[in-house]
């Protein structure tokens, strides 16, 4: 789909389901003629501001171009939020209503307008947290996972793992450098990054980017492209990662030793990234050609979960993903479901594991609600 046909869908949904709320919320609450005109310029604004945030890399002009995108993906957030709690008090007076008419008893006569004036309040709410939530440094969580062969020996590889970081119009250079920080705290064996590191290009993003090369790891710091880095210039970025200190894995792997044993460190292309470049097509078999058959752990990074199945055929033991971000923000965790196997945590397919992380930073609005960001701190154990 051409990028310009997207975006007329995009925004005449978005008319449509502002039309929705203002159809569901503004007669309940039973304002006067000015109060409803008020209201309803307000949700027209609402609707000119959103798709600011999509539009904003056509601005050249800095800082406006960020300050639009601020702007317009903050009220992209609390529609959001405003669009579902209006579906939700649909369905929870319907049903009231439907018990009423069962049971013989009578409606109270303020439930539809207190319900509708709780909508807006709990939407700013929810906005707030999820503002709070993005923006805050990642935390840390511990994960450990089970390996049927695993060597004693590396029971003590520690790996850390970041995804999704998306530096770009809302993320910038401070924020990454409290990331490395919290990483470097760490003393880890292996950094590994999961993609969808940037949402721009390197001549706009290289300042930003630019404490990623304060990582450091006792064998390196291994990075494999998302399917942003392909909207943005995936083989300049490659490059640039390199530049940085970043080992690019690119249906490719590594052999790394560790106290005496050792593991295949493998990395893919994004799922879709043959679309975007000749030669880049995602190819797990590839990324294992030419390994050690003895050794037992084998770990694949792969931006997208659906590479799984193709990861496991391959014989790697274990995948690491991102790219769902844990849907970030309500209703979208249950959406995520139709176009990924799985949507965050450590899952297991095809006797191989798999840990897809929440991501660490976000996209788009700055909101994260009940999808907490995370900075992956990853150890293997003997099952």
């Amino acid at each position: 789909m051409r990028p310009s046909s997207f975006l007329v869908r995009f925004i005449a949904m978005g008319v449509a389901l502002h039309v929705y709320v203002g159809v569901r919320l503004i007669p309940a609450l039973g304002l006067s003629g000015a109060g409803v005109a008020g209201a309803v310029l307000a949700l027209v604004a609402l609707v000119c501001i959103a798709p600011a945030g999509m539009l904003s890399r056509r601005i050249v002009r800095q800082p406006l171009s960020d300050r639009v995108a601020w702007v317009g993906f903050m009220a992209m957030g609390f529609f959001s939020s405003l669009f579902v709690l209006t579906l939700l008090r649909d369905v929870g007076l319907m049903l009231y209503r439907v018990t009423c008419w069962a049971g013989g008893w009578t409606e109270p006569a303020m439930l539809a307008r207190d319900t509708a004036g709780l909508v807006p309040i709990a939407a700013i709410l929810i906005t707030m947290v999820g503002l709070y939530n993005a923006r805050r440094r990642a935390p840390l969580r511990h994960v450990t996972v089970p390996h049927a062969e695993l060597p004693a020996a590396l029971a003590s590889l520690r790996i850390v793992q970041l995804s999704d970081i998306h530096v770009g119009p809302t993320i910038k250079r401070g924020y990454v450098q409290a990331i490395v920080d919290a990483v470097n705290a760490q003393q880890p064996d292996v950094v590994v990054i999961t993609g969808d590191l940037v949402d721009g290009s390197v001549a706009a993003l290289a300042p930003h980017i630019a404490p990623l090369a304060a990582l450091r790891a006792r064998y390196g710091v291994f990075v494999v492209t998302g399917n942003h880095e392909y909207y943005a210039g995936a083989p300049a970025w490659v490059a640039h990662f390199q530049v940085l200190g970043m080992r690019p894995l690119m249906n490719e792997h590594v052999v790394i030793h560790h106290e005496g044993a050792a593991f295949i460190l493998g990395g893919i292309t994004d799922y879709n990234a043959g679309g975007f470049v000749a030669g880049h097509r995602s190819d797990p078999m590839k990324a294992m050609a030419g390994a050690p058959t003895d050794l037992a752990v084998r770990i694949l990074l792969a931006h997208q979960p659906r590479s799984a199945p193709a990861a496991a055929d391959a014989g790697f033991t274990l995948q690491l993903s991102g790219h769902t971000h844990g849907g970030q923000f309500l209703p979208w965790p249950a959406f995520v479901r139709f176009q990924q196997p799985f949507v965050f945590g450590l899952r297991q397919l095809n006797g191989m594991w798999v840990y897809i992380s929440r991501g660490t930073g976000y996209w788009g609005p700055p909101k994260r609600f009940f999808a907490p960001s995370e900075i992956t701190c990853l150890r293997l154990r003997a099952a």
